[in-house]
């Protein structure tokens, strides 16, 4: 390895791609700012990144489908870096040449065990014999027994069970360090500046009960469930859905079948969430597995109560009753249920204590945390 710079260590950071309205990138931009913050020095390895200053290292072999890209870009990670040297080498993909994986898309095995809910059997047959779903099973087994792995961070409590259980990774590998939420950025305040403008935007009335929900991959984030819990919510409430879907026109279908479609604006992917979660009086996320979706954070820093899932790695961040609610993903009456205890005024008294419940996970926090971390492996002490 090369030697340390005398800012801090150097460290190279795998993400593949980037998607303006993807949780895990918006991610990585905030992580690369609080460790530069830090004093680390990093180093982008990417397909592609937006704004590129010139110190990402830009690797974009040719693929046709989803195994020849994801199979291609890992092969490509791996021999540019054996060419150059970094203090650590963490990863945000399933490669087996890192020192540390930071695990937040969770086990895939996992996701695929909680979708087959709510597959057909045919689903459930064709998932079995995907190449690429075979692939990416092959490479989370080799990455979580690589000898070279240091270090797993994982974004929840949930997250780090799961590994442990299916691979028997040691838990001094397994570090929980939670996402982060920019309180300055995302805040109650936000009602005031942008709540009724939205409303009116979307044609919501101002005295409605309002429920946001953000996430791409409708089906596995619950757009389903949450629609279904709204029609059988006892007083009619309207929801504001952000996120991309391929599918999403079949769930405005869904909308029409259930009777809500005049309740429901579908907005698509936003870049920028904060007037819709500032035109809402409820967060919700009934999600099938979700690590810990920064969405979740954000509308608590916002100051809405959130109804999540089980297999949501926030649900732990949540405290039932107070912050907000947690029930199974596909348990539409009891999430029905949650909504209809969050009337402004309840929700809004719940919205208080969400946001008190995020306060500590600070982008500054999460940074330290970090670099702790590369600390302790570069000085021994893990791996």
């Amino acid at each position: 390895m090369r030697g340390r710079g005398a800012g801090g260590p150097r460290v190279a950071l795998v993400r593949s791609r980037f998607d303006a309205f993807g949780g895990a990138e918006r991610f990585v931009q905030s992580a690369i700012a609080a460790l530069s913050a830090q004093g680390a020095t990093l180093t982008l390895v990417t397909r592609r990144w937006p704004d590129n200053d010139g110190t990402a290292i830009i690797l974009d072999p040719f693929y046709l489908g989803s195994l020849w890209r994801d199979r291609g870009f890992a092969r490509a990670v791996c021999a540019e870096l054996a060419r150059r040297h970094f203090d650590l080498v963490q990863s945000h993909e399933r490669i087996a040449c890192c020192d540390v994986y930071r695990a937040g898309d969770g086990v895939h095995a996992e996701w695929l065990a909680q979708r087959s809910r709510v597959q057909s059997a045919f689903a459930r047959w064709a998932t079995s014999v995907s190449p690429h779903h075979e692939y990416l099973l092959a490479a989370e087994r080799e990455l979580f027994t690589s000898p070279r792995l240091k270090a797993v961070i994982c974004n929840s409590e949930m997250v780090r069970g799961e590994i442990a259980q299916r691979f028997a990774t040691p838990a001094d590998k397994l570090v929980l360090i939670r996402n982060a939420v920019d309180a300055r950025s995302f805040h109650p305040g936000l009602r005031e500046e942008f709540g009724a403008a939205v409303r009116q935007q979307v044609g919501i009335p101002r005295d409605a009960t309002v429920f946001a929900y953000v996430g791409s991959g409708f089906e596995r984030k619950g757009v389903a469930p949450f629609l279904q819990a709204l029609a059988r919510r006892r007083e009619p409430a309207w929801a504001i859905v952000c996120g991309k879907d391929k599918r999403a026109h079949a769930y405005g279908r869904l909308s029409v079948k259930l009777g809500v479609a005049g309740r429901v604006r579908f907005v698509g992917g936003v870049s920028d969430v904060r007037p819709f979660l500032a035109a809402a009086d409820a967060f919700v996320l009934p999600t099938l597995y979700d690590p810990f979706p920064n969405a979740a954070l954000e509308a608590m820093a916002t100051g809405l109560p959130v109804v999540t899932s089980t297999k949501c790695g926030a649900a732990e961040v949540v405290r039932e009753g107070e912050s907000g609610f947690v029930r199974d993903a596909l348990d539409v009456e009891g999430l029905a249920g949650c909504l209809d205890r969050l009337d402004p005024g309840t929700a809004r008294r719940m919205g208080e204590a969400a946001r008190e419940a995020v306060a500590p996970l600070t982008p500054e926090a999460m940074g330290r945390e970090y670099l702790a971390l590369y600390e302790r492996l570069l000085a021994g002490k893990l791996g």
